[in-house]
């Protein structure tokens, strides 16, 4: 890093994937939000462009900004919000991964490579599967934190990211359905355990035209908030 410019370099593995060949909205929202400050007060990211794989990006840090870019071209800025973000509600971690029988996309999957919501293999996708919680607008699933996510400093804001994201798209979807995230806004407010059980709960918050709007957030099994997140969806044309 140098000091005058405040850049790093940044590239995206091809694990951490959402639609295919692009990175996963929510790991990016999660290590932007890192990088500007660790993630503890709430972050807002927005998402200008997809954010290719394998590829040696530009992340600089100007004042109260983070920013993302290739070349020339912004793909992502973060910036901190002064509010708590608060859940939408928590659901016991037993009831949440009952709750994942019903998640849409074991029917009909857009991105079924993707890191956090895809079929992929235990261990190397996160398999946050969520599905309605009876008698509520709420989707949950339960989460087994897999070693596999674990850096030295335990689970990085990255993989907190990823969970709060796809999670409040499906509050929304039905089979088949998608869209693409344009917006996250995040806050962690403990950390994440390696090997622990959580409930992962979202809701939908409203709609505008094309745009999709959810909370999230992550409990642990005493309903204690983790961390949250809120979202907007921009859907095809």
């Amino acid at each position: 890093m140098t000091t005058a410019a405040l850049q790093t370099v940044l590239t995206v593995p091809q694990r951490f994937r959402g639609p295919v060949g692009v990175a996963n909205g929510g790991w990016i929202a999660g290590t932007m939000a890192e990088a500007l400050n660790g993630g503890r007060s709430a972050v807002e990211v927005t998402l200008h462009a997809p954010t290719p794989l394998e590829t040696e990006l530009r992340l600089e840090h100007v004042a109260n900004t983070v920013s993302l870019s290739h070349g020339d071209k912004l793909l992502v800025e973060a910036i901190p919000v002064a509010e708590e973000l608060e859940g939408p509600g928590f659901v016991p971690f037993n009831d949440a991964a009952r709750a994942e029988a019903g998640f849409a996309g074991l029917k009909a999957h857009p991105f079924a490579e993707c890191f956090a919501c895809g079929l992929r293999e235990p261990g190397d996708g996160l398999r946050i599967f969520p599905g309605p919680v009876e008698g509520s607008d709420l989707v949950a699933a339960g989460w087994r934190v897999p070693f596999t996510v674990t850096g030295e400093d335990g689970v990085p804001a990255s993989i907190v990211g990823a969970v709060l994201d796809c999670i409040t798209g499906w509050a929304h979807f039905g089979p088949g359905e998608s869209a693409l995230l344009g917006r996250l806004a995040v806050q962690i407010h403990r950390p994440v355990l390696p090997g622990g059980r959580y409930s992962v709960v979202a809701r939908p918050t409203g709609r505008d035209g094309r745009k999709m709007f959810g909370q999230s957030a992550i409990y642990e099994v005493d309903g204690t908030l983790v961390a949250a997140a809120r979202a907007t969806w921009i859907a095809p044309r």
